[in-house]
């Protein structure tokens, strides 16, 4: 294949480059690879970056080679890929890229944008986010397996509040839990309720669970990082590949996978062309995340519910 081509995406011209740079050294995944399942995994991923900045996150050598992160959408970004604009508490603006649709899409992953993190608001309602999230990590020798036990703990008390929640992997070591709002909120509010949840959660179970930033203490636990819910933070988005050795991608998960793998100490790891096998078997798990509304409960029945 040439170093250079001209794709017609949907109607619009978009060039790429270097298709059989090989990305993913040890499976030899290529760039072409990549692209390909961007793709085909457009269908399922598009509503879930659909009117989301965000900060690429680029691999021009593949993922054993140096990485960056570009905040401001590139000036020679095509006039169709659309943007967003936020004000820096510093002063000035950062106009971020916005993937709402495949041209788009196609245009960030020729540029090496292997990761896709996506903030938890869609333009314009940039101080409203549409979720909770919690990034269940493990700190060794604590793994997916543990993260999968704290992330039942975390669905058996949204249970209480008869809220549903979502789990996914990261594609990397832990496993996510997204708690869909699509209700009048703020970050105020949902940063603050997350932060309680995690330390009720502490407090509950402290042989497994911290709730601190310090990476000193998460030795052997599971940190329930609620600092994600934040307007200047982002996440990587369901479907999303991961910079590792192999082409693993954030994976929605059914609740009961996570029992099983809680359970029989099942490990849960999902490469691109597993997801695509998935999706086609089940749909998007992860699609009631964006349509399921859920009112997020007072900061004190938290209080209440602690022991």
């Amino acid at each position: 294949m040439s170093k250079k081509a001209t794709l017609d995406v949907n109607g619009k011209k978009v060039g790429v480059t270097n298709l059989d740079k090989v990305f993913y050294p040890k499976t030899g995944f290529t760039k072409g690879e990549v692209i390909d399942y961007y793709v085909r995994i457009s269908p399922v991923l598009l509503p879930h970056l659909h009117r989301r900045p965000i900060s690429l996150k680029r691999y021009p050598d593949g993922v054993e080679g140096f990485f960056f992160y570009e905040k401001q959408c590139p000036s020679h970004r095509p006039d169709w890929v659309k943007t967003a604009t936020v004000s820096k508490k510093e002063g000035g603006e950062i106009d971020y890229c916005m993937l709402n649709d495949l041209p788009a899409l196609v245009w960030a992953a020729n540029l090496a944008d292997l990761e896709l993190h996506t903030f938890l608001h869609q333009a314009p309602a940039i101080q409203r986010p549409t979720a909770l999230a919690f990034d269940l990590d493990p700190g060794a020798p604590a793994d997916i397996i543990a993260c999968c036990r704290v992330g039942l703990m975390v669905r058996k008390l949204f249970e209480s509040f008869d809220m549903e929640t979502f789990p996914k992997t990261s594609g990397s070591k832990g496993l996510q839990v997204y708690v869909p709002l699509n209700t009048a909120v703020t970050y105020e509010k949902t940063k603050a309720f997350a932060h309680a949840v995690a330390e009720l959660l502490e407090i509950e179970h402290p042989e497994m669970v911290v709730s601190q930033m310090s990476k000193s203490l998460r030795k052997g636990k599971v940190f329930v990082d609620w600092s994600q819910n934040d307007d200047k933070k982002t996440t990587v988005c369901a479907y999303s590949l991961r910079a590792k050795d192999r082409p693993t991608t954030s994976t929605p998960l059914t609740w009961k996978e996570v029992e099983i793998a809680a359970a029989k100490k099942r490990p849960l790891s999902f490469e691109s062309t597993e997801v695509l096998r998935r999706v086609e078997k089940h749909g998007d798990l992860f699609a009631p995340v964006l349509t399921l509304k859920q009112k997020l409960p007072a900061l004190d029945v938290l209080t209440a519910s602690a022991p």
